[in-house]
């Protein structure tokens, strides 16, 4: 039998919020740090050490043993890749995924960053699937249902050429992570879960360049496109409404470091 989702009161909802925006706060500072030559095991350290100065905890660290508090996917890597020694090159896209867990509740987002100067094709990638999660958010709202969201994302990435990862979903989020219900990127309008006021959910496009066939590397974490085309990933936690979703995450901290620092923003 399916899990009941979680409706929240408006006073849970509030540490939700409160999660999510030092998750927005948290990949500024990914945003104020990334360039060439950086190492992705440097910019894990510095979210853990960010997020615990500010009273959060990683909420990815030890979660499923995972063993960092990013995951930091890069090109052909769809999500989930391990921080390290790697250094980002010119021309990478990296996507970076970050959870808070503050005050009994969850934040989740993700971003996907333009490191230096990117090519045109992978500018359009990151645009496009940044607009599949708005037009995904705009379907959050009370009565309509989890296959409304899919079919608004699959429909806009593949007028694009592009693929619409089947194997990861977004997700709801409260006390736990990972919550009932799933949030799959494709999908029929009219089908899937009920989306309910209360509600809070992760929507999460994965989009490749290429084909959507994806495959996980010998790590246990790693998933990367099988024809090794870039792929990005952003991410938002809603809260879904009556008439308009609330988008409890921010781009908006990011965006302005990004501005500030001249780099480009999808």
């Amino acid at each position: 039998m399916a899990r009941t989702a979680n409706r929240l009161s408006e006073e849970e909802i509030g540490l939700v919020r409160e999660s999510s925006l030092l998750v927005g706060r948290t990949l500024a500072e990914v945003a104020r740090r990334i360039a060439p030559g950086v190492s992705t095991g440097d910019l894990d350290r510095m979210a853990e050490e960010f997020i615990r100065d500010h009273g959060g905890i990683p909420g990815f660290k030890g979660l499923y043993g995972c063993p960092s508090t990013l995951l930091i996917s890069i090109n052909e890597e769809v999500v989930h890749g391990l921080p390290g020694k790697r250094t980002l090159q010119e021309g990478d896209v990296a996507s970076v995924d970050c959870g808070v867990l503050m005050r009994g509740f969850y934040g989740d987002s993700a971003y996907t960053f333009e490191v230096g100067e990117v090519n045109p094709e992978a500018q359009a990638l990151l645009r496009v699937t940044k607009e599949c999660l708005a037009l995904g958010i705009a379907q959050a709202v009370a009565k309509h249902r989890t296959g409304d969201i899919g079919f608004a994302v699959q429909q806009h990435a593949e007028a694009h050429g592009y693929g619409i990862v089947r194997e990861l979903v977004g997700h709801g989020v409260g006390r736990k992570l990972h919550e009932a219900p799933e949030v799959p990127n494709y999908g029929r309008r009219g089908h899937g879960a009920r989306l309910d006021e209360g509600m809070v959910i992760a929507i999460e496009p994965m989009v490749t360049m290429g084909r959507k066939e994806v495959s996980q590397l010998d790590d246990g974490w790693t998933v990367v496109t099988q024809d090794g085309k870039p792929s990005a990933h952003f991410e938002h936690t809603v809260a879904v409404r009556e008439g308009k979703a609330e988008v409890l995450t921010t781009f908006s901290y990011i965006e302005d470091v990004l501005k500030e620092r001249g780099m480009a923003v999808a």
